[in-house]
């Protein structure tokens, strides 16, 4: 196994790590797997399985010495739940008032280009709506803002998530907490000090050690909002073949000012399902055979383009099962041959 630094955490993570969207009480010994083989980074979340992620960690955290591994988990809440209470509002307005918000709300959106193709990715069928909302959810909050009770909602939560994770979980703390988790604007990072607010009283409990951010959309402003905001050590995007066109600068300009850049989605707008299945688009394909020689799956082949970038800290693989550990994992230190 080789290691990167993460920012600022001062952390050395494994080249490669697994995500836990299919972690569960009854499917977990293949991370015990993966950790004997290096892996020393967990990633969960309550929104993964429906709290079953956190609990089936529980059962590696049980199993394992707490510093000899990094553990991050996230507010799936926050943003969802914010979103929520805009819609409300929104749907209480006059028409002509709705008009008027969704005209700039969609000024925001081609602003920052965030559903262009190539940029959006198309991971999962309510990006494009979660993206709309956010941006609804701004500029709704220059007028509606002061009808939102911040403390309860933009606070409060984030230290009950956390608690009720802990106690899934079967830790005393994590060392790393991701809120929001999903951010797909950059006001989310940058307009809401209740984060960082209740993200300070947790360190000083000694609950979490580092903040760190997570973003399927607009990874690039993202992560330029996290650098701006000076609070967050670390920071989970989207970043592929395909988007590097959009977000390169930013993980390099992220990296240069100590957040640390864990790249997510890096196969997934090149192959069809979670088991380095079937190529999809041809031509997003011949971009993988292209950059990266050998007789490697198309998937494979993503991940070892994105491990040449030493801007990343780490590159997220669909480690759902053994067969997968052993088949991913060991290309973390791997030297990519180019096509």
């Amino acid at each position: 196994m080789a290691y990167r630094q993460l920012g600022r955490t001062g952390f050395m993570i494994s080249e490669m790590v697994m995500g836990g969207n299919t972690i569960a009480p009854d499917n977990y010994e293949h991370v015990l797997l993966a950790m004997d083989m290096g892996l020393n980074y967990l990633d969960t979340a309550p929104a993964y399985g429906n709290l079953k992620s956190e609990m089936g960690y529980a059962k590696v955290i049980a199993s394992r010495k707490r510093d000899t591994f990094f553990l991050n988990t996230k507010i799936s809440v926050w943003d969802l739940n914010r979103g929520k209470l805009y819609q409300q509002i929104f749907d209480s307005l006059p028409e002509s008032d709705q008009k008027k918000l969704r005209g700039q709300a969609r000024e925001e959106i081609e602003r920052r280009r965030s559903l262009e193709p190539d940029y959006l990715g198309g991971y999962f069928p309510s990006q494009r709506l979660e993206i709309e909302l956010s941006a609804l959810s701004n500029v709704m909050a220059k007028t509606y803002g002061h009808k939102i009770d911040r403390d309860k909602n933009y606070k409060q939560i984030v230290l009950d998530s956390l608690d009720a994770s802990l106690r899934r979980l079967g830790t005393d703390h994590v060392d790393l907490l991701m809120c929001p988790h999903g951010a797909s604007t950059q006001s989310e990072l940058l307009d809401h000090p209740e984060i960082f607010e209740a993200f300070e009283i947790l360190k000083k409990q000694g609950k979490v050690r580092h903040l760190g951010v997570s973003a399927h959309n607009d990874p690039a402003g993202i992560l330029e909002a996290a650098v701006q905001a000076k609070v967050y050590s670390a920071a989970m995007v989207a970043f592929s073949i395909v988007n590097r066109a959009y977000t390169e600068k930013a993980v390099e300009h992220a990296r240069k000012n100590g957040l640390g850049v864990i790249a997510m989605k890096v196969a997934r707008p090149v192959f069809n399902g979670r088991n380095n299945g079937t190529p999809d688009d041809p031509k997003r394909v011949q971009l993988v055979e292209d950059a990266v020689a050998g007789p490697l799956k198309v998937p494979q082949k993503a991940y070892l383009w994105a491990l040449r970038n030493p801007n990343l800290s780490a590159v997220i693989s669909e480690l759902v099962n053994a067969n997968l550990v052993k088949e991913n994992l060991p290309l973390a230190g791997r030297k990519p041959k180019k096509a």
